[in-house]
């Protein structure tokens, strides 16, 4: 057992943890504006792929502890908005007069492609940023919660109990800042619950692949954080 300090650590695979989590984040992002149907439930393409960031983000804080977490979900913070900064400003440059691609026949019929599919509504991104940041905190924040109270037995309970949590803020947040006064009440739930338990359920049946991440990187990393004294707050410099 090692209890979280502020002393840095080296580790070996703190990185590609960082870069898996990252990549899934933004390629989200990307692909979420295709709407997709399984079975009776219509939902974002980007379920096949988000709730690998939070299965990542359960083995950042599970190993790495709170505040190495806190510091990855600021950098897909970062790293997301750099993305959709630089899709915006390719959007706006003036286009090739040869530009045109597929069965595009005219520049300007490839641009309104370039937008319908990499755009972003301002509304729904500050919905995506607000859904993103309260629900990796408090996927965080719960499963530390949770280690320290099971002292570091049933991983299973702490995975899927902080993606109840988180997963169901993100869902909420993001579908009431997005769509609230275009769908209706009834609808709105219906979409906030559908996602939920599509994600929760994602996480769920991933477990025994979290287990097998968290065991072989506590092993090779010879760690494994209790945040006992550890700061929650999301937005802390330092750990004390």
């Amino acid at each position: 057992m090692t209890i979280e300090t502020d002393q840095p650590k080296g580790y070996r695979w703190f990185t590609l943890v960082t870069a898996i989590f990252v990549t899934t984040l933004i390629i989200s992002n990307i692909i979420a504006v295709k709407l997709v149907q399984i079975g009776s439930l219509v939902l974002p393409a980007a379920v096949i792929l988000f709730p690998i960031s939070y299965i990542f983000g359960d083995i950042l804080t599970e190993v790495y502890g709170y505040r190495n977490a806190r510091k990855v979900i600021w950098i897909g913070f970062a790293c997301n908005l750099l993305a959709v900064a630089a899709i915006y400003a390719a959007g706006v440059l003036p286009a090739a007069s040869f530009w045109s691609a597929g069965d595009f026949s005219t520049p300007s019929t490839a641009q309104q492609a370039y937008t319908a599919i990499l755009g972003f509504a301002p509304r729904l991104l500050v919905a995506s940023f607000c859904a993103y940041l309260i629900g990796e905190f408090l996927n965080s924040f719960v499963l530390a919660k949770l280690k320290l109270k099971t002292k570091g037995k049933f991983l299973w309970l702490r995975t899927i109990g902080s993606t109840i949590i988180g997963q169901g803020a993100d869902s909420a947040v993001f579908i009431t800042i997005a769509f609230m006064g275009i769908l209706p009440s009834g609808l709105l739930l219906t979409s906030i619950l559908s996602q939920w338990l599509f994600k929760v359920t994602y996480e769920t049946l991933a477990t025994p692949l979290t287990y097998l991440a968290v065991n072989f990187l506590k092993r090779n990393e010879r760690e494994d954080v209790f945040d006992e004294h550890t700061n929650f707050n999301p937005v802390a410099i330092r750990n004390n």
